[in-house]
């Protein structure tokens, strides 16, 4: 492959020229280098279909899943076929076939150096190459051959641009769903009558997260279940005639101390909500009952918790501030020992025409007063300066807030659950939900989140009944 030199009038596109079969001699050869990295093992896994999740831990990475891709030899070939198809003969050449042997494995952060050599040169195109890959210490890790048919015509064009890729990583969800793995809390699940509702409990129970009370129609169930092919023996069931009964039956459970936690099935939220609030047989406490997701998301360094998504739709400034407490205790129990909320709105001052921007100004009053405490706050703050320190810094703003922002507290349940879906569904975000305020955490999932979100979800509720910390402040 010929680029184009820096003095070259036409060096800001790089251009790709073959070498044709007639231009070619024996002993020509060509090479080019490359640095394996953790995401070449995981787009390796991507492309092949292998994404054990045992291969992708960091711990495995260097040793057990990078012998498994040269096990497969795509790596390896990957690189060779690379130098054939580029540089020599490049564009236009045929691939006929190929043997490899892989001779020793190799780790991230090795580099490996693939070269072809042109062997022999027979009649009709045909070229025999051999092709070796050795590591930084010159050791050969990869040798073997390639038969290819060689291009007649010759080729000289524009380099193709790679698209950018970008991997989202997911290490707090990891570290979430295993601190909480193996603790299998008794919690009360709701009317699970749908797939999703079923396999999520049954698949937190056989993550050891929960050990599942099932509460609804007890025929519609196990006829369920059958469909699905999920054996519940193992598990208790009890019967209730339909998701309101189930919904006060469930609540009963963690009443009468048989749960510890509480997760919706396939009921309406209002329902299951409903039996939580009752005066009478509820699990309210002195707390305005709130909901909260902490996000995982994909290029930010520490989690966020965005607060109310699901309960609360038009929270007066008194249920602002137990939104807020609630979620303060959240992130203490995540590890987060002086949280930084940042109280959102539209723009970053107070304007008499904007309520949400003067109950952001009151809010950070009580705080200051000791009314609500355990936090740093700030507000109002539009999203981009609470969560990016260019773009505060651009408007000029001084907070110990703006820029680090962990807790996102919404003007109303819209923008609440506008912004947490377009995090998880654009942004590519983890999320975990979980209702506080009430006597036990409590599960409340949406009927289009994902099973990995329903996981998140019960390990979250999970380390809240124990107490346990999991992410540590600054980590995402």
């Amino acid at each position: 492959m010929t680029l184009l030199s820096a003095d070259s009038p036409e060096a800001a596109t790089p251009m790709i020229e073959n070498r044709t079969y007639e231009e070619i001699s024996v002993g020509d050869s060509a090479s080019l280098t490359r640095t394996l990295t953790h995401q070449d093992i995981e787009l390796f896994a991507l492309v092949s279909g292998d994404v054990n999740p045992a291969h992708m831990d960091p711990a495995y990475a260097a040793t057990d899943m990078f012998r498994k891709v040269i096990a497969h030899g795509l790596w390896g070939a990957g690189l060779i076929s690379a130098v054939l198809g580029t540089h020599l003969p490049g564009p236009g050449t045929i691939y006929l076939g190929q043997t490899l042997k892989f001779l020793r494995p190799v780790g991230l952060g090795d580099t490996i150096t693939a070269s072809v050599r042109v062997a022999d040169k027979r009649e009709k195109g045909r070229l025999t190459l051999a092709c070796s890959c050795a590591n930084q210490q010159g050791e050969t890790v990869i040798e073997g051959e390639a038969d290819v048919i060689a291009p007649q015509e010759k080729l000289r064009r524009p380099a193709v641009s790679l698209p950018e890729i970008r991997l989202a990583e997911h290490d707090a969800y990891r570290r979430l769903v295993h601190a909480a793995a193996g603790r299998a809390v008794p919690t009360a699940v709701a009317h699970p009558c749908s797939p999703a509702a079923l396999e999520a409990a049954l698949e937190a129970a056989e993550a050891g997260l929960i050990a599942p009370l099932l509460v609804g129609p007890e025929a519609k169930i196990r006829a369920l279940a059958q469909q699905l092919g999920k054996d519940l023996s193992g598990f208790t069931l009890v019967d209730a005639a339909h998701s309101h009964d189930a919904a006060a039956k469930a609540v009963a459970l963690v009443r009468e101390g048989k749960a510890s936690l509480l997760m919706k099935g396939s009921l309406h939220t209002d329902e299951l909500m409903g039996a939580v609030v009752n005066a009478a047989a509820g699990l309210r406490t002195e707390r305005r009952i709130s909901h909260a997701y902490v996000m995982d998301v994909p290029g930010h360094n520490r989690p966020l918790i965005i607060t109310d998504a699901a309960i609360n739709i038009a929270p007066t400034l008194e249920e602002k501030a137990d939104i807020i407490r609630n979620a303060i205790g959240l992130a203490h129990a995540i590890g987060i020992d002086e949280p930084k909320v940042a109280i959102l709105a539209a723009v970053e001052t107070v304007n008499p025409a904007m309520k949400s921007t003067l109950e952001a100004a009151a809010l950070c009053k009580m705080a200051e007063r000791g009314q609500i405490t355990g936090a740093l706050l700030d507000g109002p703050l539009a999203f981009d300066n609470a969560i990016s320190e260019a773009a505060a810094r651009e408007k000029g703003i001084v907070s110990p807030v703006a820029g680090k922002a962990e807790i996102l507290v919404v003007p109303d349940l819209e923008a609440g659950n506008m912004l947490a879906k377009q995090l998880t569904f654009l942004g590519q975000a983890d999320a975990a939900g979980v209702v506080l305020g009430a006597r036990v955490p409590i599960i409340l999932t949406s009927r289009a989140d994902s099973l990995r979100t329903r996981l998140a979800s019960a390990a979250l509720a999970v380390l809240l009944a124990d107490g346990k910390a999991v992410l540590p402040a600054g980590e995402g």
